[in-house]
């Protein structure tokens, strides 16, 4: 076997390595990967094992050799893609890469970021981003024999950035328009630009769902206005015209080879629609109208694509009947020059010489004015800090050029008034304008919170880009001189530990990622059970101990003796405060003192992380637990952090029905954290704090089984080490039958075994009245969130991802342990 793929051929082999195994290697010209160079053999070696999108390309034509991540970028050109040569794969952007790869060749690395390609992945265009480096590869004799290629592909961040961006656009073009033409060609040209289209179409639907008229028709290379014939909506057939009035969006990739356009396909073709996307607009349980996307050419419409028109439709309806309603009323206006006083904006006439002719009285409110001070008097001189102002521009372009107008005016602070107004003004019949002025001062202090908050996440991804770019430096360094292939034991064990801790570094990262992502989507589920908060801290301070012994700093521990009872998660308490901890440890000087004290205030835990630390401006103190939230550091970033930690510390005590606050004196003073949770009821306090007592006496009766001979017998090993009583199997069946005499208090059981998998295993040991009551505790490879939801489903109590967090495994253990005992009392 090459030396990429496991020697032992019961071993199963899954995804690209199985695929490797099968290849036909005859047609290679790079022959069996038995012959091949040890370097190539250690590059795809690494790539196989990298979670990262990698692939290696080596020889005279660059035959392509890559991993399962990458198979997922290579979309429908996988499995046919192995071995084959680069230019073959991926002909279509070959000429956009040619520049790059000649400099991996030439023995210079290129990095390019969010690099637009359009690829032919799923057998037709579409245009795909991606952030990757290309670094060359050399022979045994140190020429450039390949290169190697790190990739993340990044179209759905940019593409949803630009359609971020492009909302605002639309927002800001549909603003100030007046008559709803304008509101129509200005939203379907925005959106057929933006999605590439060849048509877009705007139709209004009669009251009876029958007919639609077609308000707008926006073609590539120019709109124009239609007729506003009327036609049938059957006229797309029943299919079409019934899952539109059920307000459905339509969603065809190939008009060819959707059976639902048989009815319509000669429709379709003579308007040149190859793909389409219909939008329904519904208004009290009735269709309305529809927005119709046409394209030249089949193509996917992305699930992004779908929510951004739909999106479009919905505002650009909006701005059309709020255009509507605009014309109607400057209509009357300026027939009968009546103000509504209920009206909820300011409303003002001004003649063509910049009198004003009448005032409404929210306008009067709003200028903190009676209408004897307003009416017939210039506008100028009743308010000359206007001038010069972009107010002022707008107001003085509507009067002559007669074109509607809108701003944004920030009220000067002389006055003591501050804030905002929104000013839009109208050209009247008789020559003057008509203004409507609003307050928009809390809009604009939500916006500039949203600035502040797209600021914050700036400067994470910033910061996130340093800390996984850091790791990779020294990852990269250890891999190229493992690529060297001429290094003694100690150099290859010195990079491979190198590799390992780098690895685990990004790990935590990650897993801090995950955290966050998990609780503020809801996803995290607490293990309550009785806790003593002296077990809490101590576990706390273990995991901060050896940094604490690294900065020669002081801590001291100020728990009563009485036991302090909360109902909450162990493990993510503990994560709470030695969250908590690790930021003190961070922010204190060497040799410095950090305090923890717990009591107990009117049935609530009072638990208090104090330093002697760097300290906190009153600003950071007001914001430290959001997301992303940071102080100001230098540019090294010495200090590290994501600003994860503390919004993490803030979403788990609140799961827990608690509260978290920050107070510091100012910089250079130190900091307070103090952790506020409800007390369990008095009769809990007697229960014994987790790890004492008798029930951390006595062992637990285990099974573990996992087909991989190694991992359950050096699991077992660690098991037996902690006192408890382990069996092993490797095959599900056999367990079944050993479990009936064993009758164990929990089974530690992987998922991928050979016959049944782990989840139907565990299902099976909840059915025999042998093991129904024992604890099962998936361990597994299989990390995603729906693995976790299967394994809970089928029936285990825990989910854990190998490689196993013993810390957390014996915390585990030690709940079952203390159940068992309660049921032997």
């Amino acid at each position: 076997m090459p030396g990429f793929l496991p020697n032992d051929p019961s071993t199963p082999l899954t995804g690209v390595r199985a695929l490797y195994a099968a290849h036909d290697w005859r047609s290679c010209p790079l022959g069996h990967p038995d012959t091949w160079p040890p370097e190539l053999v250690t590059a795809v070696g690494m790539s196989l094992n990298s979670a990262f999108p990698m692939f290696v390309a080596w020889g005279p034509d660059l035959r392509f050799f890559y991993n399962d991540a990458y198979a997922v970028i290579l979309g429908a050109k996988h499995p046919a893609a192995l071995a084959q040569p680069f230019r073959q794969i991926w002909a279509e952007i070959w000429t956009d890469l040619v520049p790059i790869i000649d400099r991996a060749l030439s023995n210079k690395s290129a990095f390019h970021e969010d690099l637009p390609l359009v690829i032919h992945r799923q057998g037709f265009p579409e245009q795909g981003y991606f952030t990757f480096s290309y670094s060359p590869l050399h022979d045994g004799a140190g020429r450039v024999a390949g290169m190697y290629c790190t990739v993340m592909e990044t179209t759905s961040r940019v593409q949803s950035e630009r359609r971020a961006a492009l909302e605002l656009k639309l927002s800001d073009a549909l603003h100030p328009l007046g008559t709803p033409d304008e509101v129509l060609a200005t939203a379907s040209a925005l959106l057929g630009e933006e999605l590439g289209l060849s048509r877009a179409t705007y139709a209004e639907v009669d009251d009876a769902g029958r007919a639609f008229t077609v308000r707008h028709q926006w073609n590539a290379g120019g709109a124009h206005e239609l007729s506003r014939a009327v036609y049938p909506l059957d006229g797309f057939g029943p299919t079409i015209a019934a899952l539109t009035r059920a307000g459905e969006i339509f969603v065809v990739d190939d008009v060819e080879t959707d059976p639902r356009c048989s009815d319509c396909r000669a429709l379709f073709r003579a308007e040149g629609a190859a793909a389409v996307l219909t939008v329904p607009l519904m208004r009290g349980g009735r269709l309305a109208g529809f927005l119709s996307l046409n394209r030249a050419q089949p193509g996917h419409w992305r699930d992004a694509e779908v929510r951004f028109t739909r999106a479009t439709a919905e505002r650009t309806w909006a701005a059309l009947e709020t255009a509507r309603a605009q014309a109607e009323l400057r209509a009357e206006r300026d027939r009968s020059r009546y103000i509504f006083d209920t009206i909820a904006e300011g409303f003002g006439l001004m003649a063509a010489d910049w009198t004003i002719a009448t005032m409404n009285a929210e306008g009067l409110r709003i200028c903190r004015m009676a209408a004897d001070q307003v009416i017939g008097r210039n506008y100028w001189a009743l308010f000359p800090e206007v001038a010069g102002t972009e107010v002022a521009a707008m107001l003085h372009r509507t009067m002559e050029t007669r074109a509607a107008g809108a701003v944004d005016h920030r009220l000067s602070d002389t006055d003591g008034r501050g804030g905002w107004n929104e000013v839009r003004a109208f050209p009247t019949q008789d020559g003057g304008i008509a203004v409507f002025f609003r307050d928009i001062t809390d809009r604009k202090l939500a916006e500039e919170g949203l600035k502040m908050a797209d600021q914050r996440k700036d400067e994470f991804l910033a910061m996130l880009a340093h800390e996984l770019r850091n790791p990779l430096a020294p990852i990269s360094a250890a891999a190229m001189l493992l690529d060297m292939g001429a290094l003694n034991e100690t150099r290859v064990r010195q990079s491979s530990a190198i590799i390992g801790r780098q690895v685990r570094h990004m790990t935590r990262l990650v897993d801090d990622l995950l955290d966050v992502s998990r609780v503020t989507r809801g996803l995290i589920e607490l293990d309550r059970t009785l806790l003593d908060v002296r077990a809490i801290v101590d576990e706390a301070v273990e995991q901060v101990r050896p940094q604490l012994a690294a900065r020669r700093q002081r801590l001291a521990l100020h728990v009563p003796a009485q036991p302090l009872v909360v109902e909450g998660d162990r493990a993510r308490l503990v994560q709470v405060l030695s969250n908590l901890l690790g930021n003190a440890v961070k922010y204190t000087p060497e040799d410095g003192a950090i305090e923890v004290d717990a009591g107990a205030d009117g049935g609530k835990l009072v638990l208090a992380v104090r330093d002697d630390g760097i300290g906190m401006e009153r600003e950071l103190t007001e914001r430290a637990f959001d997301l992303f939230a940071q102080a100001k550091r230098s540019s090294d970033r010495s200090q590290g952090g994501l600003g994860l930690g503390l919004a993490l510390v803030r979403n788990l005590v609140e799961l827990h029905g608690g509260s978290v606050t920050c107070a510091s004196p100012g910089l250079g003073q130190g900091s307070t954290f103090t952790v506020t949770l409800p007390l369990a009821a008095k009769a809990a306090a007697s229960q014994p704090a987790p790890g004492t007592g008798a029930a951390g006496a006595t062992g637990l009766t285990l099974l573990v089984v996992d087909d991989n001979v190694d991992a359950a017998t050096t699991l077992a090993m660690l098991l037996e080490a902690a006192g408890h009583a382990v069996y092993i199997e490797h095959e599900s069946l056999r367990a079944l039958e050993l479990a009936r005499s064993a009758r164990p208090d929990a089974c530690l059981l992987d998922i991928g075994l050979p016959d049944i998998d782990g989840n139907e295993l565990a299902r099976r040991l909840r059915a025999q009245p042998e093991t129904a009551h024992s604890v099962l505790i998936a361990v597994s490879g299989y990390g995603q969130e729906s693995d976790r939801r299967a394994a809970l489903e089928a029936g285990f109590s825990h989910h854990m991802v190998k490689p196993v967090d013993l810390d957390g495994l014996s915390a585990v253990l030690a709940t079952v342990r203390r159940a068992t005992h309660l049921k032997s009392a």
